[in-house]
């Protein structure tokens, strides 16, 4: 769990909770009056949007969550014909609706993306019909008071009079708040965080009765936020690396492009990463990936890492020289160094023995040397280590961020031969040519 850093903060307000309190403002605040008309369009497209964007990005999560909504307020309109009552169908509907879409948009979070498969969109529609149908039967003509389970006075009714939602609704949504929350922090997804400000908007719009202009706008507010969150995902998908969270090579790039000096890159190197690899597996590789990375994220001395390549990832310090940031980059190298890496599973069937090959013996024994037998670890045993080259783009010089990388790749191909797990800098090799040509002179 990462907690609440800067970044994860930012990307569980934006765009959902963003979007909630700007509707929040303009249909309470005074600031805009929305007519019924212009409230009806903003709904219809909303929610006609947003299934679209789910189609054509293939989040049956997403289309589930809309789908359930729209038939929730739907049913809602329906059975209250305009006005929920104290009793009968309309308030049955609104027992009914306020507790099963907390319900609805937790299932959503804990299914599996799989696409818009035929599988898939069976069995969730299979779902949203058995749904509707208990929602048919308990709100027939003729009925008054609904379930028990749904309308049942768990504490003391005098506490809850500033709420028009049922106390067993009140607690599926509480658990619901709680549920997204904990998996946003777990995962830091934008479906997850989506999902909590649309369960929110919700409850502002059932809150507000459900029906008429105001209930109706935070319906399509709940659906507008998780259109959002499938743009959001796919932003994310592009520019941050799935495996580790980081921002990618793209990002990377798009950076360099509006980068001013004076600035310093470094790069680093996981050591001996393709020898870890063959020697316990790719899964354990992914972990280490993940374990450096989440050290990588947490460098200080303003910088910002990026992975961009396999074992490869650019550290970005704006403002900064080499002689600033290499403290910070000498923190970070010996944290990665002392970290206990937690191996989970057991090695690949690869990896197994299955008789000599010559073509592989002097890597594996390279590797073995360093990383023994997993079969022979305590789960706190292993460990990797980075090199690390830096330069630096400085007013003055004015090269070009494609040369100051290239000098950041040549420091760190140095510290590789240096012996690795040390931090190397273009000024170092600067000073070592200087000796050289002066003991030669």
């Amino acid at each position: 769990m990462e907690g609440w850093s800067r970044r994860s903060l930012k990307a569980w307000v934006v765009p959902g909770g963003v979007l909630l309190l700007l509707a929040a403002a303009l249909l309470q605040g005074g600031f805009l009056t929305l007519s019924a008309p212009a409230i009806d369009f903003y709904y219809y497209a909303v929610f006609a949007a947003g299934l679209l964007l789910a189609w054509r990005f293939h989040s049956g999560r997403v289309m589930f969550a809309l789908i359930t909504l729209l038939l929730a307020h739907r049913a809602l309109e329906f059975f209250a014909s305009g006005r929920i009552l104290p009793s009968g169908p309309g308030r049955i509907a609104f027992e009914a609706v306020a507790f099963l879409i907390p319900v609805n948009l937790v299932v959503s979070s804990f299914v599996q993306e799989r696409g818009l498969t035929v599988p898939a969109i069976a069995s969730r529609l299979g779902l949203l019909f058995i749904e509707s149908v208990f929602i048919a039967i308990i709100c027939r003509p003729g009925e008054f008071v609904g379930p028990w389970f749904l309308r049942a006075a768990l504490l003391e009714p005098s506490l809850f009079l500033w709420t028009k939602i049922p106390q067993p609704a009140l607690i599926a949504f509480t658990l619901a708040f709680g549920v997204l929350l904990v998996r946003f922090l777990l995962y830091h997804k934008p479906v997850e965080s989506g999902l909590f400000w649309s369960l929110a908007a919700t409850w502002f719009g059932l809150q507000a009765g459900g029906l008429g202009r105001l209930g109706s706008a935070y319906f399509a507010t709940a659906g507008l936020i998780l259109a959002a969150s499938i743009v959001e995902n796919s932003y994310v998908l592009a520019y941050h690396d799935e495996l580790t969270t980081l921002p990618s090579r793209r990002a990377f790039q798009d950076v360099l492009l509006g980068l001013e000096a004076p600035y310093a890159v470094a790069m680093a190197d996981i050591d001996h990463f393709k020898s870890f690899n063959d020697t316990f597996g790719h899964d354990a590789g992914d972990q280490v990936l993940r374990m450096v990375a989440m050290r990588l994220a947490g460098v200080t001395g303003g910088g910002q890492a990026y992975r961009v390549g396999g074992e490869e990832f650019a550290i970005l310090f704006p403002g900064k020289s080499t002689k600033e940031v290499m403290p910070h980059l000498e923190l970070l190298r010996q944290t990665i160094a002392e970290s206990r890496f937690r191996f989970r599973g057991s090695p690949e069937r690869r990896t197994a023995p299955r008789g000599p090959d010559r073509r592989r013996t002097a890597g594996r024994r390279t590797a073995r040397a360093r990383w023994p037998n997993p079969h022979e670890l305590s789960s706190d045993q292993l460990s990797v280590t980075v090199s690390i080259g830096i330069a630096e783009s400085t007013a003055a010089k004015g090269r070009p961020a494609e040369q100051v990388i290239q000098h950041a790749d040549q420091a760190l191909y140095r510290a590789k031969r240096a012996g690795r797990n040390r931090v190397e800098t273009e000024t170092t090799a600067r000073a070592r040519s200087s000796r050289t040509k002066r003991s030669i002179a």
